[in-house]
């Protein structure tokens, strides 16, 4: 006989082991993971804030300058020049003020928190897809010249370039912006005082906000110029005008250095709108003859009424990103659930499981 030392197991205990290790395979894992949003994973170079529903350029810190500069020219505004005005002049002179700063704040924080038009780049499959028919030979290292592909607009011919890191043709007036790593719609400028880009989405925003703020800086800065002259009137002049208003000093010396640049920008996008342009194409001379050749632009209606409402009163396009929809089941992480099938070693019964212990018995005692 041989001496062995065993301890007789509960083929009860051993099944409710079992219930538990089937119900905690995962190691921890909780049995469903958090869905993820599409800004999670967003390609371009972008900031998302509020689980998506705000975003920004990465390169958004000129945007607090900015706002900075707006509000503090508007508070000395409101605070040292406004209550002298209403003593003297009419009590309106706030409430334009109010309204047009509120319209400017308003303006400003639209065009840097929408999205500009961003075209979402072309999926795996498509991207493969694209890349055979255009490019059938050449290396894995090699990298062919831009391609292009010519369409019709209107009787005249235009050129869809490759985006090679967004793997598709731009559509018309689309440009890839090298800050924001993104394809945009209508493509205007990346604005780094908005802190975005300017698009087909928030074009109207950004013009209405410089407009306003073209109205707003010369509206102070004529009630300061007016404010400091009422106060001259007296015996001491402008010198004691200044030392009553000192505030008043530092709003001129904002109103007249911004003012000049903000009502060129103004003039200039007005014609843009009027021409139904944009900054790209105009930098660039796309529709000029600077070319070598006459072309006219395909796009406008020769008709600076309907450009304009072409421009700022047409449909707001939707997003074409859905920044804030859930990625498909494919692309998250699989997690075992309590539902999976467990290996075979793990499925025994109760009944196998007192077969076996009695076996180990009888072969301790043999």
């Amino acid at each position: 006989m041989k001496n062995c030392e065993y301890q007789q197991i509960d083929p009860g205990a051993l099944g409710t082991s079992n219930t538990r290790t089937s119900t905690t395979l995962p190691c921890g894992r909780k049995n469903s993971q958090r869905p993820r949003r599409k800004w999670e994973v967003f390609p371009g170079k972008n900031r998302f804030f509020c689980d998506g529903r705000i975003m920004m350029g990465r390169q958004c810190g000129v945007l607090p300058l900015t706002i900075g500069l707006i509000l503090i020219t508007s508070g000395l505004f409101f605070t040292f020049d406004c209550p002298f005005l209403v003593h003297h002049l009419t009590v309106f002179i706030p409430v334009i003020g109010g309204v047009l700063f509120v319209f400017v704040i308003i303006t400003l924080l639209q065009t840097s928190f929408t999205d500009p038009g961003i075209l979402p780049r072309a999926l795996p499959d498509e991207a493969v897809d694209i890349e055979r028919q255009i490019d059938n030979s050449g290396s894995s290292t090699y990298r062919p010249p831009p391609r292009t592909k010519e369409i019709l607009i209107n009787d005249q011919v235009v050129k869809l370039k490759y985006c090679f890191t967004c793997k598709m043709f731009r559509p018309p007036r689309t440009s890839h912006c090298s800050l924001c790593d993104n394809c945009v719609e209508r493509f205007d400028h990346h604005c780094p005082w908005v802190g975005n880009c300017v698009g087909k989405r928030n074009y109207r925003f950004f013009y209405a906000f410089i407009v306003s703020l073209s109205f707003l800086t010369s509206f102070i800065f004529g009630c300061v110029i007016t404010h400091l002259t009422l106060r001259s009137q007296g015996v001491n002049g402008i010198i004691q005008a200044i030392q009553d208003s000192p505030a008043s000093i530092a709003e001129l010396v904002i109103c007249f250095f911004s003012i000049w640049s903000i009502l060129g920008l103004s003039g200039f996008h007005t014609y843009l709108v009027a021409s139904n342009l944009t900054t790209n194409e105009d930098i660039k001379g796309s529709w000029s003859s600077k070319r070598g050749e006459e072309s006219g632009n395909p796009y406008t209606y020769n008709n600076i009424f309907t450009n304009c409402c072409v421009v700022l009163c047409g449909p707001m396009p939707p997003s074409l990103i859905d920044r804030r929809g859930f990625l498909p089941p494919d692309d998250a992480p699989q997690t075992v659930t309590s539902d999976t099938e467990l290996p075979p070693f793990m499925s025994k019964n109760d009944a196998n499981m007192e077969e076996n212990c009695q076996e180990f018995a009888n072969s301790c005692t043999a």
